[in-house]
């Protein structure tokens, strides 16, 4: 049976305890490894951390370093730099097993000693001339998402079920029946147009 893909995140230095308690959901959500390496700038136990992951906490694999240099000498594998520095999409890479996709500190990032050794491993995400930067556990979650994707979502749960009724009993259309969404507005064979509904 071949072993399950296991993903690496790494947060080098961060700094705002929400962001990390935002991420620390998303692993935990995915399946994901955290990495936490200090100094940090800010207490695990902080409230505003454990208030944005609360509920997912228990389902956390995480593991926690004195500095980047502690984290290298304990982990092995492919290591790719998230940054606005970089000169590779991240939608480019293809990720392997394993892989440990790395984050800097919200206000200064990654090293650009360390970026400067790894040019091929320092990826960004496209953004408009003049942007800085996005927030880093919205970068995090993009990030961790398209590896998913590459791994077509192995282990992950990819259908959902209704509350009050069940979608086995739910009359899909097909062909003519099927409802053609057209931008902001909707239309149905035989019905009048109207505004998109908002719960879609």
């Amino acid at each position: 049976m071949d072993r399950e893909k296991k993903l690496n995140i790494v947060l080098v230095e961060p700094q705002i305890p929400q962001n990390t308690g935002n991420i620390a959901r998303t692993c935990a959500a995915t399946g994901a490894r955290l990495h936490l390496v200090g100094p940090m700038g800010f207490q695990i136990d902080d409230k505003k951390l454990k208030r944005a992951g609360l509920d997912y906490w228990h389902l956390l694999d995480i593991t926690y370093y004195d500095s980047l240099e502690d984290f290298f000498k304990k982990n092995q594998g492919q290591f790719y730099y998230f940054t606005t520095k970089g000169q590779n999409r991240y939608s480019d890479i293809a990720y392997p097993e394993d892989a440990y996709i790395v984050f800097g500190r919200e206000d200064a990032g990654l090293p650009e000693e360390l970026l400067f050794q790894h040019p091929d491993r320092c990826v960004r995400l496209p953004m408009i001339p003049g942007a800085r930067s996005l927030n880093l556990s919205n970068t995090v979650a993009i990030a961790v998402y398209e590896v998913l994707r590459q791994w077509d979502f192995e282990a992950l749960k990819t259908q959902g079920e209704l509350t009050r009724f069940s979608w086995e009993n739910a009359s899909f259309p097909e062909g003519d029946e099927a409802l053609e969404i057209t931008g902001a507005e909707w239309e149905k064979p035989g019905k009048s147009r109207g505004n998109l509904p908002e719960n879609t």
